[in-house]
């Protein structure tokens, strides 16, 4: 059999270390270990001495950004800390993941953004995961203080509104750096979609920043854009590619519907059945990319989790 050495191009998240690779199904799995300090605070009783880590033989199994249209983990030894003078065990935890979840943080700021112009249970269901779990990510991302590095340069920003459900008017801002459209930031999340909200996106720029930015990306609604106008002095105004489509589709649509009458005339009673399936022309259903990487979602993290002890 031929083999084919394939070289993929791993975007980790920052100070962690490859160790080795698993697939499983339709997932990847990536055992990764990443720095760990050299002394440790008791939280119970305030000591401060150098760090004796004890590793549990068991794994974490940490959803990460998809590879290829496909879910991935990150697996790795949970590390713990006993305090010499009372005991206490405490665990150290993974500089990409926050307490208590089992996804990193940049696989928050990805479920953000695809709840643009979708809702919880539409993102929810293409990556495999529950609704509860999209709207825990928005809540946490609105308490988060996001603090913006006063020399990081954004040339180019985006504003949007995301739905968490369907008819009814729960509504968030997203503020997002697209300087680099390889790799879209999200800067900023308030509650709502008027005026204050986008505000207090914009707020969290230094002047410098706001006069640096080149083109601010909206939809087509009139708060977003002259919010934009008023706090970014050397910006222009770019309407969002999605929102233009979406507005051609709705007129489309609509033009449709009205003139559905006239195109179709009456209707035709009669059936088909001499005619084979073959020429009707139906390809058979696709699952399509999200659909083959959530189902196999299940099996990867077992699979994965078969490398306890080897991290």
């Amino acid at each position: 059999m031929a083999q084919v050495e394939v070289k993929v191009k791993l975007d980790l998240p920052p100070d962690v270390e490859l160790l080795g690779y698993e697939r499983s199904g339709d997932g990847h799995g990536f055992e990764v270990k990443f720095p760990v300090p050299d002394s440790c605070r008791c939280e119970k009783c305030g000591r401060e001495e150098p760090s004796s880590y004890e590793y549990k033989n068991t794994v974490y199994v940490v959803r990460d950004l998809d590879l290829w249209g496909q879910p991935s983990f990150l697996i790795f030894q949970p590390c713990f800390h006993r305090c010499s003078r009372c005991g206490h065990r405490q665990e150290h935890f993974a500089p990409f993941k926050r307490k208590k979840v089992m996804y990193t943080y940049r696989f928050e700021e990805y479920v953000l953004r695809m709840l643009i112009g979708s809702n919880e249970e539409e993102v929810a269901a293409r990556l495999g995961i529950s609704a509860e779990t999209v709207e825990l990510i928005v809540a946490n991302q609105l308490k988060d203080e996001k603090r913006i590095e006063p020399s990081r340069v954004i040339k180019h920003v985006g504003m949007d509104e995301i739905s968490l459900k369907k008819r009814h008017k729960l509504y968030v801002t997203v503020m997002t750096d697209l300087t680099d459209p390889e790799s879209p930031k999200v800067l900023a999340v308030a509650r709502g979609r008027d005026r204050a909200a986008a505000l207090e996106c914009l707020g969290k720029l230094t002047p410098e920043q706001r006069a640096a930015v080149e083109t601010h990306r909206v939809d087509m609604g009139k708060v977003y854009g002259s919010v934009c106008s008023e706090q970014l002095p050397n910006s222009r105004l770019v309407v969002d590619r999605f929102h233009v489509a979406k507005q051609f589709n709705k007129v489309v649509d609509d033009l449709r519907k009205k003139n559905h009458a006239e195109v179709q005339g009456p209707d035709v009673e009669g059936g088909a059945e001499a005619v084979p399936v073959v020429d009707v022309g139906v390809p058979p259903r696709s699952e399509g990319p999200e659909a083959r990487g959530t189902r196999g979602v299940g099996s990867a993290v077992r699979g994965v989790a078969r490398v306890e002890g080897r991290v």
